[in-house]
């Protein structure tokens, strides 16, 4: 019989739906000021006023119906009441604190996701990530391929971008170079697609196979734009018959190494297949207005990892 009234007890409680509580806030008040022993220190420790602290603390014993100190001599003292109420709370802001700490440390520990547009993690940053592991050896950043907007809530932490769309008012940039362009050949293929002019220099031949893509398609109408020297042949067409298109700009650059035709080259990506001989670049590169940009979500300081990795690719891009 006592056990059916104490459960029925319980189930009353538990449909009553969980105590009032005073607020957080206060109870951090009042737990500084008794484990300090004086309303000045807590206030001190806390960053508040003295009378701060003094309201805080009253607004606790208002709301249990009960004093929880003695004041005497400047100090104050807690009553039974109030040491019952300091042992539960100390333990749980104690409770909460070691785990705002393990989850500090989990993120800190976590490794740092980069996110990279994909022709240029794979022609540029990849072929030089070892420098920069070699140099930074004590953080882990992984690379993954992305383009155009970010999905920040999948734990990317960076990305790089050129500024051709819209990232939000709420998103940090950081400046990393400018984009060049210029049309880019096979070495053998020179002759075929570009014309010797009466002043020496060069010319794209009016038939010669221009290669395109389909993620980066007004590459060559945005390069005539800075070129008015080249001749007024069908460069001024987006696309024209016996031009290749592919699928993704970084197929555009490797059919222009294997001979297919001419393509519209960012000088960032296409330096190393320059120095190696792979291709050329007979009309050199301009600006196009664009430029490549480190984004996040959070601002960093000076010597955190997203820092060292802004001044690693600022001295590779340079260099």
């Amino acid at each position: 019989m006592i056990s059916q009234e104490n459960s029925e007890s319980r189930s009353q409680i538990a449909m009553a739906g969980p105590q009032r509580m005073p607020s957080l806030v206060a109870l951090r008040c009042f737990e500084a000021a008794a484990r300090l022993e004086s309303f000045s220190r807590a206030a001190d420790e806390l960053h508040l006023t003295h009378g701060a602290i003094s309201r805080a603390v009253r607004a606790v014993e208002q709301e249990l119906g009960a004093p929880l100190f003695e004041r005497r001599n400047r100090r104050v003292f807690l009553n039974a009441s109030g040491r019952l109420l300091f042992d539960g709370v100390h333990a749980g802001l104690a409770q909460m604190a070691r785990a705002a700490e393990a989850v500090r440390q989990q993120v800190a520990d976590r490794p740092l996701l980069l996110s990279c547009e994909p022709t240029l993690l794979m022609r540029w940053l990849i072929p030089r990530w070892g420098d920069f592991q070699a140099r930074h050896p004590q953080h882990t950043v992984h690379l993954v391929a992305g383009g155009g907007t970010v999905e920040w809530g999948r734990g990317i932490d960076l990305a790089i971008r050129r500024n051709d769309f819209d990232w939000g008012r709420n998103v940090q940039m950081q400046p990393l170079c400018a984009e060049r362009m210029g049309p880019v050949c096979h070495p053998d293929s020179l002759a075929q697609f570009f014309a010797l002019q009466s002043d020496g220099g060069l010319a794209l031949r009016g038939d010669a196979t221009r290669l395109h893509s389909k993620t980066r398609p007004k590459a060559w109408e945005d390069w005539w734009k800075t070129r008015p020297d080249q001749p007024p042949t069908r460069i001024r067409q987006a696309q024209a018959a016996g031009d290749l298109v592919l699928e993704h700009f970084y197929l555009s650059l490797q059919a222009a190494a294997a001979g297919l035709g001419v393509a519209m080259g960012p000088q960032l990506l296409v330096k190393d297949d320059i120095a190696a001989g792979r291709l050329v670049a007979p009309l050199g590169f301009v600006p196009d207005g664009s430029q490549y940009c480190l984004l996040a979500v959070q601002s960093w300081g000076a010597g955190s990892v997203q820092q060292l990795l802004v001044d690693w690719i600022q001295q590779q891009m340079k260099s």
